[in-house]
């Protein structure tokens, strides 16, 4: 028993270092992309004083804020405060909507990972969410309800004041002929976007800052998550509440999935279909799919589940 338990805590140590790992390579990644990569650009000039003096002139207009000519330094601070005012909100909304996963699996002592943050060096996003690995066959119905209810719960607690103090602290111009990547904006964005700044006319779009950005993300992968399908947190909340009737569901809204993106030849989606799929539509039983909810769960449940309405959107990425 005693090595059990000593293999038990090597282990969650080696989960640790891995999660914390993770989590600072995804802040890289994403502090990079909300910065545009200026950052490793110019990291060279880090290294030597004369690349410095020569990146400074090659890149002139990158080194001057308020008409005020900045130094190298000066320069490279502002690019990283510019991708942390990105990163820092988005991997809080991360942690939060893992956490609430991981806290209330803890609560019900069933086994579960560390998060584990997904870097991706890419734009827009700098990252693929993160996600956490539970025992299978242990929660039962109740507890597998209240560990997938609480993640988007959590995450929406800082992603909703991230994205209104974006938007009031973004802008609204007219859209250039070429060349801009406008992001697809759900009911929720519509809403708060015509709140702060009025109607917004045509051929105009919001300009989003970091945090904006940071909150758009938390709202596109929160609704992603509440897709009723499969391992996903809405696939946990409708097995719980529908229980077998939830694979005929989540079938129905694979094949509808699919003929909308052959019909409108939008196929933004692809990848996400490819990979519920991959990791199985139907939900597995819990340990006891008889415990009962009782109506308040119920509620909260459905209400969590139509944030879809407000959140999901069809087109997420809009090249003009």
């Amino acid at each position: 028993m005693a090595e059990r338990h000593a293999w038990y805590r090597k282990r969650r140590r080696r989960q640790l270092r891995l999660s914390v790992l993770l989590f600072l390579a995804t802040l890289v990644t994403t502090t990079l992309v909300g910065s545009g990569f200026a950052p490793l650009a110019l990291f060279p000039g880090l290294l030597d004083e004369q690349i410095a003096d020569a990146l400074v002139r090659e890149h002139r207009l990158w080194f001057i804020e308020n008409g005020r000519p900045l130094s190298f330094q000066e320069g490279y601070l502002k690019f990283l405060w510019q991708g942390f005012t990105y990163s820092g909100p988005l991997m809080l909304i991360l942690l939060c909507h893992e956490l609430g996963h991981f806290l209330q699996a803890v609560r019900y002592r069933v086994p579960a990972t560390y998060p584990f943050f997904i870097p991706l060096p890419l734009p827009p996003f700098g990252t693929m969410g993160a996600v956490i690995a539970q025992g299978r066959g242990v929660a039962d119905r109740r507890q597998m309800f209240d560990i997938a209810v609480t993640g988007p719960l959590a995450g929406l607690a800082v992603t909703l004041p991230v994205l209104y103090l974006g938007i009031r602290s973004s802008y609204i111009d007219v859209i250039l002929p070429h060349g801009v990547q406008e992001f697809g904006e759900p009911l929720l964005i519509q809403w708060m976007i015509a709140w702060i700044h009025g109607p917004v006319a045509d051929g105009q779009m919001l300009y989003m800052n970091g945090p904006a950005m940071a909150g758009w993300v938390g709202v596109f992968i929160t609704a992603l998550n509440l897709l009723p399908v499969g391992q996903l947190d809405g696939g946990h909340l409708t097995y719980t509440m529908l229980g077998k009737a939830a694979h005929w569901l989540a079938m129905g809204l694979i094949v509808a999935g699919l003929a909308a993106m052959y019909l409108t030849g939008s196929f933004s989606y692809v990848l996400m279909l490819l990979l519920v799929m991959m990791t199985g539509v139907r939900h597995p039983p819990t340990r006891d799919d008889t415990v009962p909810l009782g109506t308040t769960r119920h509620i909260i449940g459905w209400l969590t589940l139509s944030f879809l309405v407000i959140g999901f959107t069809p087109t997420p990425i809009i090249l003009h």
